[in-house]
């Protein structure tokens, strides 16, 4: 009995030894991640803002008269002069009225120039040819109106440009009052991009396009040539200007209103059309580090510093601003600074690593390679 006891106890201390033995040599190693030091560089960054844009000329075709449309006289797309015809009303109604309005003209002068010769003789009173001279007038202008009218049931183009979209067709009855347009004309060999900027960022634009900022034209010289990126993610060929800025702040958004010009003699652009504007910021001596190196969490950004005393590494938020294939950074990093420059997400918080020196060229130049 005793030997046996003897057996079970030898056999459990082996046991326990084994399975110690198996615990230690299944403990990783630390991981072996390239470190790198936060440089400084001149880059380029790029504020983006949502734009519609819209021809240098655009104007609503509206009627003036109500009325059935009697012809269309041109095609979506079309190119139309100032003064063209685009629209006829029917006018029979109109006519008819000009009709009646003229036979009151010429009973109303046939009234005044009977009175003449009376109003010498003596016989009825000068007052009474005044009124009649008066009921003429009124006649007259009651007659212009209707004329007017009548002209205004063949509606013209405002402008030179080309016709958008006919909202309405032959038969439709139209009013001055209706939602709609006729139509619109615009002109495109040149487009206008509106955009908007927080008040935050026109402060800073102030700061660090004019700092000597006498008058708001200077503002808008100073600005850059703008990019327009299409609602396809190309980048349009022709770089705009900053051709207005609004001399209010709206009280509703907080946004300044912008305008940027585009030229668009090759009519690419169409009026409507939405995109983004990317304004150019040129900074100098910026912190940057390359975005492989960063993780996100919650909408923020984060890097991994490294403690060169125990080789651990501590997670630490950032501000940055995008510029491919870095980031700039606005806060949280400071020049010289050691972080994990890849492999961030093989690691957490406080974790131990094997550190190994490297170059911030290296790791864009992997960043790339994964990437094309």
């Amino acid at each position: 009995m005793k030997n046996k006891l003897v057996c079970l106890l030898v056999l459990t201390v082996i046991l326990l030894s084994s399975c110690q033995n198996q615990g230690q040599q299944q403990a990783p190693p630390p991981p072996e991640l390239p470190i790198i030091k936060a440089e400084t560089m001149d880059v380029t960054t790029y504020s983006e803002y949502p734009t519609q844009l819209e021809g240098i000329v655009s104007s609503e075709i509206r009627a003036k008269v109500s009325g059935y449309i009697t012809n269309v006289l041109v095609e979506e797309g079309a190119a139309v002069k100032k003064g063209e015809v685009l629209f006829e009303l029917e006018t029979r109604s109109l006519s008819g009225d000009a009709s009646a309005a003229r036979a009151r003209v010429n009973a109303a002068q046939i009234e005044v120039e009977k009175l003449k010769p009376l109003v010498e003789k003596n016989i009825v009173s000068q007052n009474q040819l005044e009124t009649a001279k008066a009921q003429l007038e009124t006649a007259k202008s009651n007659l212009n109106s209707i004329n007017a009218n009548v002209s205004y049931a063949s509606i013209q183009s405002p402008v030179d440009g080309f016709v958008g979209t006919i909202n309405y067709r032959d038969g439709a009855l139209i009013n001055p009052s209706d939602m709609l347009p006729l139509t619109r004309v615009v002109k495109t060999n040149k487009v206008f991009s509106y955009f908007s900027v927080n008040e935050k960022d026109y402060l800073n634009m102030l700061t660090k396009f004019n700092q000597n900022l006498k008058e708001k034209e200077d503002l808008i010289s100073s600005f850059p040539e703008v990019i327009l990126i299409m609602s396809n993610g190309q980048e349009y060929q022709n770089k705009g200007k900053i051709t207005s800025i609004s001399s209010q702040v709206n009280r509703q958004t907080g946004t300044v209103r912008f305008r940027a010009t585009f030229d668009n003699s090759n009519s690419l652009l169409k009026d409507g059309l939405t995109g983004k504007i990317k304004i150019p910021i040129y900074t100098e001596d910026a912190i940057v580090i390359p975005r492989i190196s960063t993780f996100s969490r919650q909408g923020k950004e984060f890097v991994f510093k490294l403690n060169e005393s125990d080789s651990t590494v501590t997670e630490k938020a950032i501000e940055v601003v995008r510029a491919d294939p870095y980031f700039v950074i606005k806060s949280g990093v400071n020049k010289g600074e050691k972080i994990v420059g890849r492999g961030v997400n093989k690691i957490k918080n406080n974790d131990k690593i094997k550190p190994v020196s490297s170059t911030m060229d290296s790791i864009v130049n992997s960043f790339d390679k994964v990437f094309k």
